[in-house]
This record gives structure tokens, sequence and C-alpha cells, in this order.
């Protein structure tokens, strides 16, 4: 586990919860996009990394954010900024996401196939990860030419290959032993 994500869970667990009690998950995720995206600017990063005082920090975020930041948010910001952590807003954003498809009880599955898979196919495989893993799935697709037929698929530590490459191998390691 890296360092910047210890940093980052407490902070998103304490909006998301938060979020969860108001009822407003939606909201805090949308500012949580936006602040992330702030704080990505390079102009930004630089004085976010200055020896700028911790409230006139937080008081230049909130003013660049504006209107996308409810009074909340502005805690958010303020303390994050008072612990010098406004840099690591884009892993709380990672974080508070991940929490909210929990939540949502969603998975994310990346397939990677030798070809374009076709929608039907799509529909197919999306129908029968939701059955095996009882949530619903996002698919986001990729191709990998060097799988030669077939997909692999991963969804968060799981991984199911049934690629043709990954099955040559397997018979060539059988073979040599």
């Amino acid at each position: 586990m890296s360092e910047v994500t210890t940093i980052a869970r407490p902070y998103a667990k304490a909006a998301f919860d938060f979020a969860v009690e108001q009822k407003a998950v939606d909201s805090w995720l949308e500012m949580l996009v936006f602040a992330a995206e702030v704080s990505k600017d390079s102009t930004l990063q630089q004085v976010i990394h200055s020896s700028i005082a911790p409230n006139q920090l937080a008081q230049l975020f909130i003013q660049i954010c504006g209107e996308q930041l409810n009074e909340y948010g502005h805690n958010l910001i303020k303390v994050m900024a008072e612990n010098g952590r406004l840099s690591v807003l884009p892993d709380v954003l990672v974080e508070f996401t991940a929490l909210k498809a929990e939540l949502d009880k969603e998975v994310e599955a990346l397939i990677t196939s030798a070809a374009a898979l076709s929608d039907a196919e799509k529909v197919k495989i999306q129908k029968s990860l939701e059955t095996r893993y009882q949530r619903k799935v996002r698919l986001t697709c990729q191709l990998d030419p060097s799988l030669m037929a077939g997909l692999v698929i991963k969804i968060g530590d799981d991984i199911i290959d049934a690629s043709v490459r990954s099955k040559l191998n397997r018979l060539a390691e059988a073979l040599q032993s």
C-alpha cells in the first residue's frame, strides 16, 4: 500500500461517511472531482508546495473552486490545507470513488481482448460477470493483439485469463517438465 493512499484514505472515508449521512454522495463526488482537477494544476501545485500559510492556501483554493464547493467542501479543504495534504486530493477522489462503488455494489472490469468485442459479446460478458460477482459491472475494453485470441478479464485482484497466449504458455511449460 502506498504512503499517499494511506494519507488519502481517512479523508475519503470521513467525507464519504458524512456524505452518506447527509444523503449527498453524488454531490460530494462532484465536488471532489472538481477539487482534484484544481489541485492538479501546475501553478497551484507550486503554491501548494510553497511556504504559504495553510489558512491562506485554503482561502485561495476555495476562491478558485468558487461555487463548485459547498460549506462542507470548504471545511474539507481547510482541514487538508491545515495538515499540508491538498496535494493528495486526486487520491482522496480515488478512495471516495471506491467507497461509492462498494455502496452502489459496482465493480469495474477491465477486458483485454485480441480483437474488438461486439456489443452482443460485451452484454453477454457483463451479464455473466454480474451473476458471478452479484454486483453491477462496468466494462472497460482494450485491445492487445499479442493475446492471439480470447480475452483477459481483470476485476480487482481477480484475473480470468482465457487467452490463447496463456494456454500456449501453459502447454509449453507442461511439455518442458
